[in-house]
């Protein structure tokens, strides 16, 4: 099969590198040429890459199409856009629900709204999809883990969570700087961080079928963790989480 993406951004980068080094079996991959520098870049990366001539042009060559543009773009040029009845259409657009996807696209093809992430290039993390489908369930399985989702209201909390990824991109940095700052040179400061999260994230999902909430709490009275957690509780800083959380989730 062929599979066509609209827009060659950084989620959609990540989601061809994950397929270009999956057992997905695909002829072709083919891009439109919206950020020419990404789209040459991925083409010269990868061999199965060709980047069409616009659009249309994508949709006309490809059986899957990915939608990957910014909402506003997406809502723009879709209705002027033709796609066929048998084709899946995927659509990783995050503002733009289910409903309104169908009047724009108007045609009976599948239409899937999906949460990819950065690590999806690693073929790792979760990719939820709405509405739930065996072909795309499979297809994402090989690059990460399907998380399917039967009621789109519900899918709008995971789009919420996803828009949490900066934040913790920004706590690593704050905790590597910090560690600058004490004179760790910035290679061991980034390490050590990186590292860290990286194996209590392995380690809570080792755990996953029990609360989080059991790895704060075994955490011993008085020790430094018990510190650092119930300092920042007094400071608001989870409540500011969840004031974030909300106002993401009232903007989808």
């Amino acid at each position: 099969m062929n599979l066509g993406f609209i827009g060659t951004g950084n989620i959609v980068s990540d989601v061809i590198f994950g397929i270009s080094k999956s057992k997905i079996k695909y002829k072709k991959i083919i891009l439109s040429p919206r950020n020419k520098k990404k789209a040459l870049y991925l083409k010269k990366y990868f061999k199965k890459v060709t980047i069409a001539k616009d659009n249309q042009d994508v949709i006309n060559k490809a059986d899957w199409v990915f939608l990957g543009v910014l909402p506003k773009v997406g809502e723009a040029i879709l209705p002027k856009l033709q796609f066929k009845n048998n084709q899946i259409i995927v659509s990783f657009l995050s503002t733009t629900n289910y409903q309104k996807l169908k009047k724009l696209i108007k045609t009976k093809s599948i239409i899937i709204r999906a949460i990819p992430m950065p690590p999806i290039r690693l073929a790792k993390g979760p990719v939820a999809i709405f509405p739930p489908n065996k072909k795309v369930k499979k297809f994402f399985d090989k690059i990460g883990t399907t998380i399917e989702i039967r009621n789109e209201k519900l899918s709008k909390n995971f789009w919420a969570i996803s828009g949490t990824m900066a934040s913790f991109y920004e706590l690593l940095n704050v905790l590597s700087k910090w560690l600058i700052r004490k004179k760790t040179n910035e290679t061991d400061a980034q390490k050590y961080v990186t590292l860290l999260y990286s194996a209590l994230a392995e380690l809570a999902l080792l755990k996953s079928s029990k609360p989080l909430k059991n790895l704060v709490d075994e955490q011993t009275p008085g020790g430094l963790n018990w510190q650092g957690v119930n300092e920042l509780r007094k400071l608001g800083y989870y409540r500011l989480l969840e004031k974030s959380l909300k106002k993401i989730y009232k903007r989808l």
